[in-house]
């Protein structure tokens, strides 16, 4: 049956954003739970946020997930229609890597409630930018709205003094948003604050806000506050 925006437990969710990539490894989730948060702490209010992944649902984190495509896309079905989200200004959606069928199947799920878009993680390097492209053509595809790219790990942010230096390259993302006519939102450096902040469980967006790290994320969370400007009231 399919599910209905008037009476379904997403009703109550202001905006909708799907985090992609097109490969594993490029920071999805990372660039998913600190946008939730950065969009949290954004306007003159403090925003009611929450964060979507499909991997709070498995029951052995440890393990492989070894299931046929049926039972996948009718977790991810369940997670939407299932979970009491409650009042939300924003919910942030990390999907699975890749265009698979949990793709599909989110999207499937989450249209009849519109989704404000897709904001594309990639990396600086060749290969992952390729990914990336046939992701922009997977949102072409079916109607998807891409609100912009982030390219993520883009340089090194020095633990003493802080100098950001360019480990892998620099301006992949940026490139591919211009040859693709999609706004670039902005370049997000590794941070080793940022990571030991994820790995315990800290808000690294209250607890750094010196890091290049958090203003690259909050300028990104600042262009999508802009696609609704309603939020800043």
């Amino acid at each position: 049956m399919e599910a209905s925006a008037e009476s379904g437990n997403l009703a109550g969710v202001r905006h909708i954003i799907l985090i992609l990539s097109g490969k594993g490894g490029v920071g999805k989730s990372t660039i998913s739970t600190e946008l939730a948060l950065a969009l949290r702490h954004m306007g003159k209010k403090e925003q009611s946020v929450s964060l979507m992944s499909v991997g709070f649902l498995l029951e052995k984190p440890d393990e492989a997930v070894v299931w046929r495509g049926p039972k996948k896309n009718a977790l991810i079905k369940q997670f939407v229609s299932d979970v009491a989200w409650g009042q939300l200004d924003y919910l942030v959606v990390d999907t699975p890597p890749g265009t698979s069928d949990e793709h599909m199947a989110a999207l499937d799920a989450l249209r009849p409630y519109s989704p404000l878009g897709a904001v594309v993680v990639t990396t600086p390097q060749a290969v992952s930018v390729g990914d990336v492209r046939r992701e922009l053509t997977f949102c072409r595809k079916t109607g998807l709205r891409v609100i912009g790219i982030v390219e993520n790990m883009s340089g090194f942010v020095c633990p003493h003094c802080t100098e950001c230096t360019n480990v892998f390259s620099r301006g992949g993302g940026e490139e591919l948003a211009k040859h693709a006519g999609v706004p670039f939102l902005g370049s997000v450096p590794l941070d080793p604050e940022l990571t030991r902040c994820l790995e315990e469980g800290r808000d690294f967006m209250q607890e750094f806000p010196q890091s290049p790290a958090f203003h690259a994320l909050s300028a990104i969370a600042q262009k999508i506050l802009k696609e609704t400007p309603a939020q800043l009231s």
